[in-house]
């Protein structure tokens, strides 16, 4: 064990700058400057509004029924059972509860997955581009991260790059989907045959789904349901997305009980518990009704439409999302060719802040350079403001 603080310093210096200073993430860094210059914020993913009433009546009623202390290190019941009851209904998977793990945001749920086993020398698979927590924490885990590259366009996973990336030290595979940043949702059977991948070299999934309510035309499927291994599986999501309350960080890991009970001998040293008086109010906000996601599908369509039409009339080319809370855009047409450089100049020169897609992918990938990520998990004010923003733009930069 001599060799941990070596290992620690190591591993942090991946995280961190030449000077030894931790490096904020883009998104951070973005949301930074578009307070400091009173931009319209596109570049981070919250909303600018309160989710729904219900849920959040019944936080403020847990707080006021004493829920604060410390709760159970596997999480509150009450939500266990609605995860539970949330896989049933819309998957038809079930789980016992010791399969369910609540954890502090789907976040902390991928830390504890990736660090319960991943060590010094193992290969950790991600589709790029990627969120960028995942090469973090394998960099934490002393492990690899090996990209496996989602062409421009369709942004589908090929079994076949999957294939030829698995080497005897691949230990994980994260699978993101519906996928951030893109917006893709994979297909059931690019998923089918990610499985049978998975089944035949023994590889765990890691499945973020935090974007599984927010689908629009093709629906989620998880590739629990399309013949993994329950005990390769280790699916994560969350309730901050769905129901627009991205600063509770509550979310969940379901596999097999010996798998949730491993990963939750690295949680408990994380956070052991967290967001108590929260739980409840995702549970509730789980078992509304079918008519509750429709709506919530329908609602982001129209703001995803919204912000798509607003960036085509910038003349840039646009990738319309099946999910989540983002369109990507290539800045190229306007004479761009750094997303990256446009991102900084954004904020001051057109009063909008976004981010690029680069930091979400290996250096060299030169196919992403100029395309950049714009949320619309906004207020229809806020996008109509942003997309005449940016217009203006455009049409000042085609003029000089």
């Amino acid at each position: 064990m001599n060799d941990l603080p070596w290992l620690k310093t190591a591993r942090a210096a991946q995280l961190a700058g030449d000077d030894g200073a931790l490096r904020p993430t883009v998104f951070a860094e973005m949301t930074a400057i578009a307070a400091e210059t009173g931009a319209v914020n596109l570049g981070q993913g919250f909303p600018d509004f309160d989710g729904p009433p219900e849920i959040l009546e019944a936080a403020r009623q847990a707080i006021a029924d004493g829920v604060n202390q410390y709760g159970p290190g596997r999480g509150n019941p009450i939500l266990i059972d609605a995860v539970r009851d949330q896989r049933r209904r819309h998957y038809g998977l079930e789980h016992a509860r010791d399969e369910v793990l609540i954890t502090v945001g789907a976040t902390e749920a991928i830390s504890a997955a990736l660090l319960a086993y991943c060590d010094t020398g193992d290969e950790v698979i991600a589709f790029e581009p990627y969120y960028d927590e995942y090469a973090a924490v394998a960099a934490l885990a002393g492990a690899k991260l090996v990209p496996v590259a989602l062409q421009v366009g369709d942004f589908q996973p090929d079994p076949a790059d999957l294939e030829r990336a698995i080497t005897p030290r691949t230990k994980a595979i994260v699978l993101n989907s519906p996928h951030n940043p893109t917006g893709a949702v994979f297909t059931p059977e690019r998923l089918r045959a990610i499985a049978e991948i998975a089944n035949r070299h023994g590889i765990l999934v890691i499945s973020d789904e935090v974007y599984e309510h927010l689908t629009f035309g093709p629906r989620h499927v998880p590739i629990a349901a399309l013949g993994l291994d329950p005990d390769l599986s280790i699916a994560i999501s969350s309730g901050g997305k769905t129901f627009s309350v991205t600063g509770w960080k509550v979310g969940w890991a379901v596999s097999t009980p010996r798998r949730i009970s491993e990963i939750t001998a690295v949680k408990q040293y994380m956070s052991f518990v967290g967001s108590v008086p929260l739980q409840p109010a995702i549970a509730l906000g789980l078992g509304l009704p079918d008519a509750f996601f429709d709506t919530l599908r329908a609602q982001f369509t129209a703001k995803r439409d919204r912000l798509v039409e607003g960036l085509e009339a910038t003349g840039m080319r646009v990738f319309t999302p099946e999910s989540g809370y983002f369109a990507l855009a290539d800045v190229a047409p306007l004479g761009h060719a750094s997303a990256t450089e446009l991102a900084y100049a954004l904020p001051r020169e057109a009063g909008v802040a976004a981010v690029p897609v680069s930091p979400f992918a290996r250096p060299g990938r030169d196919d992403l350079r100029s395309i950049m990520r714009f949320a619309f998990c906004k207020r229809d004010e806020t996008i109509a403001e942003a997309s005449k923003r940016l217009q203006e733009f455009a049409a000042r930069e085609a003029q000089s």
